[in-house]
């Protein structure tokens, strides 16, 4: 189909250049628009949750919101469909037209992070961990119960339109975003759109593709972080599902490299993590004053309830009247001016070549180190006050097989796809690592901690201490 640049608008993106989307100009009575969805309240409330949790307090440059990074998603899933779409209809029947399949896919990557609540991962894990439910979960129920009748009412793209009898389906873009689960997760759903999820789970996805090359950009880390260009030409489906060539593979491994150096860096700086430590110490008591609930039986508020709302309550509460109130203020000043009352002693960075070694690992019981740490202080500091972090970061899909079923590698001496192995990936690089970091509220006793550190776990591996 020709380009329309009557209903076709561009947004402009510092990574990407120009984002094509659909506008509401000149469209059929009826048909809805992609701008529609994009300016729907529950994706413009993604301008007001950052990108990088707590990192943008650290990294002056790295203030992107969400929403800029999933109208990113949503133009790597077209790119992804330009390269891929032919090789999907080559091994799956039923596949629907091209226009069907990169709508449903654009849709599920402009949604993706619809559910994510302030401060993104850290409120799955400090709220929503206790409902059993995770962001994609209330993505999918947005995506079916808020925005299910404009879904179906696109009817169009910047590539091409939908067949006749063709309609999106809210139920199949949910399914897209959530990450694979244990079971019968599959049952139901055509071959092709079970092939489709690699592009949200798995090694390289629309989500990580376009973060790792905006989280650098944005944070001043890397302009170019890896070549997209080459990853995607040298992919394609199979009979097993997304494959990538053997000369695509370096091109991979520079990208979960790079991935890797970024968790190293920003996500897991140590400064972000002393926020973060700090916003765990004063989080479940404020989310008892500003949202209390499942926000799957309280959608209506949870659309209201943004990093914005949350951060202009919290800072009002240094004058509240109520003494519990203003104290839980104070604390808030305190991280609102980045004066956070843990400092880092001292660091260990641990690289693991096998899984069964990150598991056993006395790393994987801080409490257990904790404990032996302070019985090797000297007396006089063995109550003082001390937090342990552990900040694990895996290349591969945790929890799962290396791929996690999604990925494959087609070598062409073989001439049959099989799944991508830890051997393929993590020869030159670790499986995964663990960043081990002990705070204290202020630098006296470093050396210290250091020292005592030293005494549990001997100097066998590479150590820094902030003195």
């Amino acid at each position: 189909m020709p380009r329309d640049f009557v209903t076709e608008s561009l947004s402009h993106d510092p990574v990407h250049g120009y984002i094509p989307f659909i506008a509401r100009n000149a469209l059929p009575e009826g048909e809805v628009s992609e701008q529609e969805i994009i300016d729907s309240p529950w994706v413009q409330r993604l301008r007001h949750i950052h990108q990088l949790q707590t990192a943008w307090w650290v990294f002056p440059s790295a203030e992107h919101m969400r929403f800029q990074h999933v109208l990113g998603a949503m133009h790597l899933a077209s790119r992804v469909i330009d390269e891929w779409y032919e090789s999907l209809a080559a091994v799956c029947s039923n596949v629907p037209s091209r226009p069907y399949v990169e709508s449903l896919v654009r849709m599920a990557a402009l949604l993706h992070d619809v559910g994510h609540g302030p401060f993104g991962h850290f409120f799955d894990d400090q709220y929503l961990d206790q409902f059993n439910i995770t962001h994609e979960d209330i993505g999918a129920a947005v995506i079916e119960h808020e925005l299910g009748d404009l879904l179906r009412g696109i009817r169009r793209n910047p590539s091409g339109r939908l067949g006749a009898l063709e309609e999106l389906d809210p139920l199949q873009i949910g399914w897209l975003i959530r990450r694979p689960r244990p079971g019968a997760d599959t049952e139901g759903h055509p071959d092709w759109l079970q092939k489709l999820r690699a592009l949200f789970s798995g090694i390289y996805t629309v989500d990580n593709m376009d973060f790792v090359l905006r989280d650098a950009y944005m944070s001043g880390y890397n302009i170019k972080a890896f070549d997209i260009s080459r990853l995607l030409h040298y992919s394609f489906f199979t009979p097993a599902g997304l494959t990538i060539h053997s000369r695509g593979l370096p091109t991979l491994v520079n990208f979960i490299e790079t991935r890797a150096n970024l968790f190293r860096t920003i996500y897991f700086h140590r400064t972000v993590r002393a926020l973060d430590l700090a916003l765990e110490d004063v989080f479940a008591e404020t989310m008892r004053h500003l949202f209390e609930g499942n926000p799957l039986e309280n959608l209506a508020a949870y659309r209201r309830f943004d990093e914005s709302t949350f951060l202009v309550d919290v800072r009002r509460w240094a004058d509240s009247s109520d003494p519990e109130i203003a104290l839980l203020g104070a604390q808030w000043q305190d991280i609102l001016h980045r004066d956070v009352s843990w400092k880092m002693s001292c660091e260990r960075t641990i690289n693991f070549h096998s899984a069964a070694h990150a598991q056993t690992t006395i790393f994987s019981e801080p409490d257990l180190v904790e404990k032996r740490l302070r019985s090797k202080l000297p007396a006089d500091l063995q109550d003082i006050p001390l937090r342990i972090d552990v900040a694990r970061h895996y290349h591969r899909p945790s929890g799962r097989r290396p791929a996690g079923g999604q990925n494959y590698l087609l070598d062409p001496a073989n001439d049959e796809p099989v799944e991508l192995s830890d051997d393929e990936l993590f020869r030159s690089l670790p499986v995964s690592f663990l960043i081990f970091r002990v705070y204290s509220q202020d630098h006296s006793h470093d050396a210290a901690v250091h020292a005592a550190l030293n005494a549990v776990l001997g100097a066998t591996v590479d150590s820094k201490t902030n003195m």
